[in-house]
């Protein structure tokens, strides 16, 4: 298996779980079974087309997927994945 690290402004949609055990495959296929294990994270990841929000970034341990094969990169066994939601702010 590999894990999710849940960020803090998420973990109210997984019953305060800070790493949640998903399926390896793609991260697509990853993340898709983290929101079938908690369904109410699906609108905060997902747009209405389906596809990752613009605003979350996804790591596999240190590695931005956008610097490897996006949503496509595999997971194996052990990897853990980072969600990082955007922080905008500024003046």
């Amino acid at each position: 298996m590999a894990k999710i690290i849940i960020p803090t402004p998420l973990r109210k949609f997984t019953s305060n779980q800070a790493a949640v055990a998903v399926q390896e495959g793609t991260v697509l296929e990853s993340i898709r079974d983290l929101t079938q294990q908690f369904p109410d994270l699906d609108k905060h990841l997902f747009n209405e087309d389906q596809k990752l929000r613009g605003f979350v970034r996804i790591f596999i341990g240190e590695n931005d997927i956008e610097d490897l094969e996006g949503q496509e990169t595999r997971v194996n066994p052990g990897d853990t994945i980072s969600i990082i939601p955007a922080i905008a702010g500024g003046l």
